[in-house]
């Protein structure tokens, strides 16, 4: 995990050091405090999505950080292993949680640039796992690709949720990898 003081944000931004400092204590802009002597340092991905939230442009050092990590959502180990090793293969950093309630913690902790999702889980179902990640504005620049088995009207239902794309299964890796590049380019 990639930081960045304070002074570095200011000069990144042409700002006052006191101005990141006031967007950290407004909330506008997530930080944490070093143990100690409490100086504030942010994450790269966090300072990122700060500067596409507020129309900013990202400074040309820092473009090449956007995350490439998906967590995989699916409650069926094997599907949720290929999916894997098609990504893995292709030089994306994966995590795979089996239900909802466990990608709900692993993306607040790991803030992924996008989910594949599946939608039928016990428990918090996909579409739940939208709501709450479209709810929580820390993972509103999260790329959501919902994979399922479930019929066209379950898909198009997804996406009014909130998804961002949809793969019907059974599909080809060349899609899965398509639809990926996609999304991560917006």
């Amino acid at each position: 995990m990639k930081t960045l003081t304070t002074g570095e944000i200011a000069k990144l931004c042409d700002v006052n050091l006191r101005t990141v400092i006031r967007w950290i204590d407004r909330g506008a802009l997530t930080g944490f405090k070093l143990p100690g002597r409490g100086n504030n340092r942010v994450r790269e991905e966090d300072f990122i999505a700060f500067l596409h939230e507020h129309g900013m442009p990202v400074p040309p050092g820092l473009q090449q950080t956007i995350s490439r990590q998906i967590l995989i959502v699916d409650d069926e180990p094997a599907v949720a292993k290929s999916i894997q090793r098609v990504l893995r293969s292709n030089g994306y950093e994966t995590l795979i949680a089996t239900d909802g309630f466990q990608a709900g913690s692993m993306l607040s902790i790991e803030k992924p640039a996008l989910m594949t999702l599946d939608l039928s889980m016990p428990g918090l179902d996909g579409y739940g796992v939208i709501e709450c990640v479209r709810s929580t504005s820390e993972l509103s620049g999260l790329k959501i690709l919902v994979i399922s088995a479930l019929g066209e009207a379950s898909l198009e239902k997804a996406l009014a949720a909130g998804a961002d794309a949809v793969l019907q299964k059974p599909f080809e890796n060349e899609q899965l990898l398509k639809s990926i590049q996609q999304l991560l380019k917006k």
